[in-house]
């Protein structure tokens, strides 16, 4: 009994201190954005002297972050809502069809998810240019879908292939199309891990910077990120100003974890289909 508890003493502390370790970070950034630059440099790690909320509305209504924000709503979207459907149907595709070339296709994507991003930039300037794409949220959103695709179809090809065969059998002999089969059976059914790439898909795309620092000239088409970085440089010197931006990017991503968490781990451990 004894060791028992000292095993659970040990775990629950190990637990609190990884929490700090995590969200103290955040929390600091979070009382920074909330307080003046001059507070902060007498007293970095003090909470307000005063809570300066009216500091999220100066930020976004004269730095443009409306515009960025809205931005990054239209191709962050875009691109989850395609790679999830053409990334579901590959996936579909190759764990429940037999045909040849099945595996050397699906070894081809999951290969193309250890290749280092940045040796695609180049290639990908010139094809958007050429295409008339360039500087464009439409040549984002493509380029988006394409570089999370491999990782889409990778997370979901395993989850479909555990789907039992009963059900397809099920769904032919009450005469279901094979598109139909995917729509009302398959996808349903994989609806844990499919969530569970569109969580995923989201935060690393609301956070992504170097595709979009390449690919987009106009100010009026910039992402968050870029906006962030844009407003960094205006605010060089305000250290209250440039957390309370840094915060405005970071809640999103919070809020779409605290809320869908337990959706992302039920997908992450999910062993078999029941």
């Amino acid at each position: 009994m004894a060791a028992r508890v000292l095993t659970r003493a040990a775990v629950t502390l190990l637990i609190v201190l990884w929490t700090a370790f995590a969200a103290g970070p955040l929390l600091w950034v979070a009382m920074i954005s909330l307080r003046s630059t001059g507070e902060f440099m007498r007293a970095p790690y003090a909470l307000p002297e005063e809570w300066r909320f009216d500091k999220y509305a100066t930020a976004w209504n004269s730095s443009g972050y409306d515009i960025y924000f809205a931005n990054s709503l239209i191709v962050v979207l875009s691109s989850v809502a395609i790679v999830t459907v053409v990334g579901a149907m590959a996936a579909h595709c190759l764990a429940r069809y037999r045909f040849p070339g099945n595996r050397v296709i699906y070894f081809l994507i999951f290969s193309t998810i250890v290749l280092p991003p940045q040796i695609t930039i180049i290639a990908l300037f010139q094809t958007l240019a050429n295409l008339g794409l360039y500087d464009t949220r439409i040549g984002l959103i493509l380029v988006y879908v394409a570089i999370q695709l491999p990782l889409t179809v990778y997370i979901l090809e395993g989850f479909f292939a555990r789907i039992p065969a009963d059900l397809f059998d099920a769904a032919r002999i009450d005469g279901y199309s094979e598109w139909a089969t995917f729509w009302k059976v398959a996808f349903p059914v994989a609806m844990p891990a499919i969530a569970t790439v569109v969580i995923l898909n989201t935060i690393l795309l609301w956070n992504e910077f170097l595709y979009a620092v390449v690919l987009i000239a106009d100010d009026a088409k910039r992402t968050l990120p870029l906006g962030i970085q844009k407003f960094m440089g205006d605010q060089l010197e305000d250290y209250g100003m440039i957390a309370t931006g840094l915060m405005i990017a970071i809640i999103p991503v919070v809020v779409i974890y605290a809320f869908f968490s337990e959706k992302l781990i039920q997908g992450m451990t999910a062993g078999a289909v029941k």
